[in-house]
């Protein structure tokens, strides 16, 4: 057990096409920008850094399979904002993987993917 660590503090979405990534990414969150290069791009994302970087490495993996997403990312709002966040989301044209629903498990959720099928969501504890 690494017992040092306690806390996220930056999360990493590897990508093929970073430029279809950034455009998405900046025009989908407010989120004000830490650093940006040829190779990546970091928000800050509340108490988390949240970045984008192109596949360079050899372990890194080769091509996207959007049947098996590579990652899920939650974004946490109030209740009456899922409803307006799917909303929006439909405006701009993301695709939509599950509308506004109510989970078992005590959360409202919305679920949509990224141009490379990472999967997304906005929910609110209910």
């Amino acid at each position: 057990m690494l017992t040092s660590v306690q806390q996220l503090n930056y999360a990493i979405v590897l990508c093929d096409n970073l430029e279809a990534m950034k455009t998405f990414y900046r025009d989908l969150f407010a989120f004000p920008v830490v650093s940006e290069s040829e190779t990546g791009l970091t928000f800050r994302a509340g108490d988390v850094l949240l970045s984008l970087r192109k596949r360079t490495r050899y372990y890194d993996g080769n091509g996207v399979r959007p049947e098996l997403p590579g990652v899920q990312l939650a974004f946490l709002v109030s209740p009456d904002e899922v409803s307006l966040c799917h909303d929006q989301l439909v405006a701009k044209g993301v695709k939509i993987l599950e509308p506004p629903t109510d989970q078992p498990r005590g959360h409202r959720t919305v679920y949509f993917a990224d141009p490379e099928g990472n999967m997304l969501e906005v929910y609110a504890e209910i």
